[in-house]
């Protein structure tokens, strides 16, 4: 089993718009309305690949009904909290010579709200998965995932982390299966800029000293390494291509990354097919498909 919480989940609503003027009025040329969320993200890619896993967060009002129906339309099975009042958030994302985001704040959730999802959890087990993504929203607390792995510590769950900072170090006494911070956010973890490989190697072994089991590091163009609980190095180089977009991309080499390891029980495999899904979405416009996913796949080599 493989539950994935996103907090704040969201629809994302982009508008393309030739030529971005603050000016004046703007006229988009075409639109779309997506999921949005990092672990929806991961939900969908893994159902891409033919895995099952359930989507857990908090919805409010139509807004989260309509994500909720696009996420089983991907084959996702959702138990979300539902909300007593608000709205799950729009994100509005205009993509232009200049490109421009804003996020919504997202709907009020209480303590009973919380602890409904913690309950939604009991069903999770050893040999499970749980992936924690994104960030906590100003109006949850900020334990809050320290607070669902305390429930589940002992259990035999097997913990996926990608947060930022304190957020995600804060989680490290639970030693999670696996985290994936890209090379940036390494080095803030700890107050540094990695120059390259080697350096990231350095700090991604400090994160395994911390309590990480797998510590995946994404480095852009110069591909990724997975630091693995046998403490093995594997090395893989980016996939060519055009970048066309990267949100998601971060989310579906996670995804990758769990669907290979389940299906092989193999490193090298799971950061391989990781690698993949990672860069076929930044070649899409959107999350990468299975085809897409198969294409990148037979371009990467580990090493």
């Amino acid at each position: 089993m493989i539950m994935t919480v996103t907090l704040n989940p969201a629809l994302d609503y982009v508008m393309r718009v030739r030529e971005l003027n603050f000016d004046r009025v703007n006229r988009s040329y075409s639109e779309d309305l997506h999921f949005g969320g990092k672990g929806i993200n991961v939900s969908v890619m893994l159902a891409r690949l033919g895995i099952q896993s359930t989507a857990l967060g908090f919805i409010a009002g139509p807004t989260g009904d309509h994500l909720e129906a696009l996420l089983e339309k991907e084959g996702v099975r959702c138990d979300f909290v539902r909300l007593k009042s608000g709205s799950t958030r729009i994100n509005v994302k205009i993509s232009s010579d200049r490109d421009l985001e804003i996020n919504a704040r997202g709907p009020e959730t209480g303590e009973g709200d919380v602890e409904e999802l913690l309950g939604k959890l009991s069903g999770i087990g050893a040999g499970d998965y749980l992936v924690l993504s994104g960030s906590v929203p100003e109006n949850l607390p900020k334990d809050t995932y320290e607070r669902i792995l305390s429930r589940l510590n002992n259990t035999g769950v097997r913990f996926v982390v990608d947060a930022e900072g304190d957020l995600l170090l804060g989680t490290l006494k639970y030693k999670p299966f696996l985290v994936k911070p890209n090379i940036f956010e390494l080095g803030d973890l700890f107050g540094v800029k990695p120059a390259g490989e080697a350096e990231a190697l350095v700090y991604a072994e400090k994160l395994k000293r911390l309590g990480a089991a797998n510590v995946l590091v994404s480095m852009g163009e110069n591909g990724a390494l997975l630091l693995d609980q046998g403490g093995g190095v594997t090395r893989i180089g980016a996939a060519e291509g055009e970048a066309k977009n990267t949100v998601g991309s971060g989310d579906s080499m996670i995804a990758g990354f769990l669907a290979g390891y389940i299906k092989t029980g193999d490193f090298k495999y799971a950061l391989r097919l990781g690698a993949a899904c990672g860069s076929a979405t930044a070649f899409c416009d959107a999350l990468a498909g299975a085809d897409e996913v198969k294409s990148v796949f037979y371009k990467l080599e580990t090493e």
